[in-house]
């Protein structure tokens, strides 16, 4: 008898327990949220105090960057790096009227080596960079002209590859060709820079041969359209061991640094033509 009760307490208790609604949130997780919020309020009042102190010129450049790099990753990174005063890609380049302005144009990768870029061109060139990660072909078409402006380009450096190496290869150069002549009507010089290496990596859907494949797409648009090439992929490709990040795409700073001098001798080589 007494058996028959505790089984029957036990089917009771398991019902009433189907019947709860499910558990709320975890408190920590809620004050993780808050927390976050809180921080990234601060963040904003600081960054629009800072902004409101910039003269009318840098202002401009800063309403650029907010309507180009996006709000989900790289406009809080640029709001509170320029908050802390540290040096970016994304800087105004104020320009010195006798020199060339040079416009890079491309993903992450040519991000990482804008500044080291800007380093090996100091007093020789204006360096700018387009305020976007530049992304895929279609990104390309759709914001070309937000990121070209309103200024004249002496020299436009440009690549898209990384982020299209899932794309079509016909897409690929359907785009490629529409954004090279676009580029060429500027009057600038233009040069293409050769994607730099990828590994495969199931996981995240990339392959080293779609980079290979790109970049043999683009060689033969470069050469109708008679655009130099910046070939950044074979001379980095004998250093990925020491320069690449490991199942990376990106490189570490020593990468960057080399792929950024690379880049400051052909641009410097090709306007001295």
């Amino acid at each position: 008898m007494k058996s028959r009760n505790l089984w029957s307490l036990l089917l009771t208790l398991l019902a009433v327990s189907a019947a709860e609604p499910p558990k709320a949130e975890p408190t920590n997780a809620k004050e993780a949220a808050a927390k976050k919020a809180a921080q990234d309020a601060v963040v904003e009042e600081k960054y629009q105090a800072l902004v409101a102190t910039l003269p009318a010129d840098q202002q401009a450049w800063e309403k650029v960057l907010q309507a180009n790099l996006g709000n989900g990753f790289y406009l809080p990174i640029h709001k509170r790096e320029k908050i802390a005063g540290h040096s970016t890609a994304w800087d105004f380049v104020p320009d010195d009227p006798k020199l060339p302005r040079v416009l890079l144009i491309g993903d992450s990768v040519s991000r990482g080596y804008t500044q080291a870029v800007r380093k090996y061109l100091a007093g020789k060139a204006n360096v700018h960079r387009a305020p976007a990660n530049c992304g895929p072909t279609a990104s390309g078409l759709k914001n070309l002209e937000a990121w070209m402006g309103e200024g004249k380009w002496d020299l436009i450096h440009f690549n898209f590859g990384i982020h299209d190496r899932a794309t079509p290869g016909a897409d690929y150069v359907k785009r490629l060709e529409e954004i090279t002549t676009r580029l060429k009507k500027t009057g600038a010089k233009v040069v293409w820079a050769s994607t730099t290496p990828i590994p495969d990596n199931a996981a995240q859907k990339q392959t080293a041969a779609s980079v290979i494949e790109k970049n043999a797409l683009a060689a033969e648009v470069m050469q109708r359209q008679g655009v130099p090439t910046d070939d950044l992929f074979t001379a980095i490709t004998p250093h990925l061991a020491k320069l690449q990040n490991p199942n990376d795409v990106h490189f570490n700073g020593e990468g960057y640094d080399f792929l950024g001098r690379k880049v400051a001798d052909n641009i410097e080589e090709r306007l001295r033509k």
